[in-house]
């Protein structure tokens, strides 16, 4: 008698054990299987590469896109040589180019300059429609209440519109500052749209190593447009938010990295870069 389905018996002392229509039998061991809880789930912050060294013209890759995926399912960052911005959301990592195409990485690229962490979400809010970039912050402001605290932000939800910005390609070991390339960043400009804010509020000591403050970028339900944040005006949203307790830094091994001056004051130039230049 030939039998179709398949009879599964979970035996919860020390094995699960699954029986097949061909009478083979396959036993798996679960005396050594543990359980994840949400308490176990790292809450760290990994960063690889210094903020103020890509600021500052460090733009060459150094760290493959699937080793980074090892620390972190959530985040966002640099390609190599620039050409883009990164996002990492849902174990996946995105790259919009400054031709506005947005698209998945090849794992086998790798960036110069990125944050990510294990997201899971501790709060979540239901803000009014109809805020703006700044607004919106000082509402985040008003809930995060650690001035000091590490804290990953995730945005979903509908936009009545989003400006977000991309940075051209580079050439190898060319160290022009950021700032010194605004000129050159391409703006794109989305109405009425979903999708995902990914980003974090990082406290003042974390600057130069990170970038303190709100940093955000866009990724669209779709998956097909992105970029750094400029603005936006929100519709019906919802915030979820993770406060993070510790942080790592991969610092590059590179012959520029070496050889970096790290003691110029980039503040101001960090400012700009954020905002997209003066006039936002």
């Amino acid at each position: 008698m030939r039998i179709n389905r398949l009879i599964s018996i979970a035996v919860f002392a020390a094995a699960a054990i699954t029986f097949t229509a061909r009478a083979s039998v396959t036993i798996r061991d679960l005396s050594s299987v543990k359980v994840i809880s949400k308490d176990s789930i790292p809450k760290t912050l990994f960063t690889v590469g210094i903020g103020g060294g890509l600021i500052g013209g460090l733009y060459d890759g150094f760290y493959p896109y699937k080793s980074l995926k090892k620390h972190g399912n959530f985040g966002l960052g640099a390609p190599d040589k620039l050409d883009g911005e990164l996002m990492i959301f849902q174990g996946k990592i995105y790259k919009t180019q400054h031709t506005g195409k947005t698209s998945l990485v090849d794992d086998r690229d790798s960036t110069s300059f990125s944050m990510v962490n294990f997201f899971h979400a501790d709060k979540k809010f239901n803000p009014p429609a109809g805020m703006g970039k700044i607004a919106l912050f000082h509402y985040l402001d008003s809930v995060l209440t650690n001035v000091n605290g590490m804290y990953a932000i995730h945005i979903s939800g509908k936009f009545k519109a989003i400006k977000t910005r991309a940075f051209p390609p580079v050439k190898a070991h060319q160290h022009t500052p950021l700032a010194e390339m605004l000129a050159l960043q391409r703006f794109f400009d989305y109405k009425d749209c979903e999708g995902d804010l990914i980003g974090y509020r990082l406290p003042y000591f974390m600057d130069n190593t990170n970038i303190s403050g709100y940093h955000f970028h866009f990724l669209s339900t779709q998956k097909d447009a992105g970029g750094h944040i400029i603005d936006f005006k929100t519709d019906k949203i919802v915030i979820e938010i993770e406060q993070l307790d510790s942080y790592t830094i991969q610092p590059p091994a590179t012959k520029d990295f070496k050889h970096f001056d790290f003691k110029k004051n980039r503040e101001e130039d960090i400012k700009s870069v954020e905002r997209g230049g003066k006039n936002y």
